[in-house]
């Protein structure tokens, strides 16, 4: 979810319009995951352990890691189905900042630099990206990839989520997806870096000892 900043004056009651917004976050769901690794819930899911994600299985979808063929290192993370995908990254960021607000429209435009376009809509976790982008497919031809962008600002960190196929498009279907991202953990750890580096992925123990 996107946290918001700490209420100067903690203990004076909500006004009717927080009220409200607070009772609108409950009724939609969006209070919740990501999860930070000092607030993990007590949920029992089996998450694989990928250094600074920690992303439990989903029914029908494959777990898969984008590595540089070059360097070796693990770029993304994956949950791949027959009917969309979701590709996680982190990121470092500020404490107590809103580094998706700062990044959204860097983002925008370069798909608009691309060809593509960008649109903003509210969603599960505030406001979020439904773009379509110019692609080169494997026979040559040319074609238009719809995705949905979503940052989620956490402690230190950004996690944004990108989900392709079905769910960037038919949205009002896409629960199961945006469920399995709300169960994402992230551990920004406390080593000092720069905001907007990507934080560090590793591959399971088993897949390192198959590679």
């Amino acid at each position: 979810m996107f946290r918001r900043k700490a209420r100067s004056q903690p203990d004076e009651p909500l006004d009717d319009a927080e009220l409200a917004e607070t009772e609108e976050d409950a009724a939609s769901g969006s209070v919740g995951g990501p999860w930070d690794s000092d607030e993990v819930p007590d949920d029992g899911l089996p998450r694989v352990d990928l250094g600074s994600l920690r992303v439990a299985p989903l029914d029908g979808a494959e777990l898969r890691l984008q590595v540089d063929e070059a360097s070796g290192v693990v770029q993304s993370v994956m949950l791949a189905g027959e009917d969309g995908a979701l590709e996680l990254r982190a990121f470092a960021a500020p404490r107590n900042g809103d580094l998706w607000s700062e990044v959204r429209p860097q983002i925008a435009a370069d798909i608009a630099q691309h060809g593509g376009t960008a649109t903003e809509r509210e969603g599960r976790w505030g406001t979020e990206l439904v773009c379509q982008v110019q692609v080169v497919l494997p026979d040559g031809n040319q074609a238009v990839q719809p995705s949905r962008i979503i940052g989620v600002n956490g402690g230190r960190w950004l996690l944004r989520a990108t989900f392709l196929g079905q769910p960037a498009v038919e949205i009002d279907t896409a629960g199961a997806w945006e469920d399995a991202l709300a169960t994402v953990v992230v551990h920004r750890g406390n080593q000092a870096m720069p905001v907007g580096d990507a934080l560090p992925l590793v591959l399971p123990d088993d897949a390192q000892r198959q590679g």
